[in-house]
């Protein structure tokens, strides 16, 4: 007989959030179910309730879990360039790329907008919150190094956020022409992204 799948303390949630993003990907969110869920885990249906209360709520644990992994990726590059504000943003937005492309299902998932009444979800809220706060804490940082324009950094923030985000997106949908590919690398036409914000020494 096959031997079932046992899990330590802890690792049956996250086999479960696993499952849960494969589902998504590959089926929607119309194709989602607790059940289904259990199935891709190898667990009996009745498990994913020990964690879960419904599809809602595992949506919502597979995009707070990605917010916390996304921050403690880009806080380090954060930490390590903090002496350089300017290279601090391209390296900030270039890690942020490679979140995406790294785990892309996850990815779409976070910012699919499936997830509803997310103030239903303290902890979601909480952790977008935090890599949002730390995009304008980099933003704060080039401001008063001159390297970005002065302005709201709140706003200043979610107009660098959605350009590198909308990069992101075209790239993940094949949206980006082989034309602008055969001049730069993806790191190449990040950075040029970012150069039509920043202000150049002396300009």
């Amino acid at each position: 007989m096959p031997k079932k799948k046992t899990y330590h303390h802890g690792d049956l949630k996250n086999a479960l959030i696993k499952a849960g993003v494969e589902i998504l990907a590959k089926d929607g969110v119309s194709g989602l179910s607790l059940r289904k869920v259990a199935a891709r885990a190898g667990v009996s249906h009745a498990a994913p309730y020990a964690h879960f209360a419904d599809k809602q709520s595992l949506i919502a644990a597979i995009s707070t879990e990605g917010f916390r992994q996304l921050y403690e990726q880009v806080s380090v590059v954060v930490d390590e360039y903090k002496t350089n504000p300017s290279r601090q943003l391209i390296e900030v937005a270039w890690a942020y790329v490679q979140f995406a492309l790294d785990d892309s299902d996850r990815f779409k998932v976070m910012f699919s907008g499936i997830l509803e009444k997310e103030k239903d979800y303290p902890d979601f809220v909480a952790e977008s919150h935090r890599s949002f706060q730390l995009v304008k804490t980099v933003v704060e940082a080039n401001q008063a190094a001159g390297a970005l324009r002065s302005g709201p950094p709140d706003l200043v923030a979610l107009s660098a956020w959605s350009m590198i985000h909308g990069f992101i997106m075209l790239l993940l949908e094949g949206q980006i022409s082989h034309t602008a590919l055969e001049q730069r690398d993806l790191r190449g036409l990040v950075e040029f992204q970012l150069e039509q914000i920043m202000i150049r020494n002396g300009g």
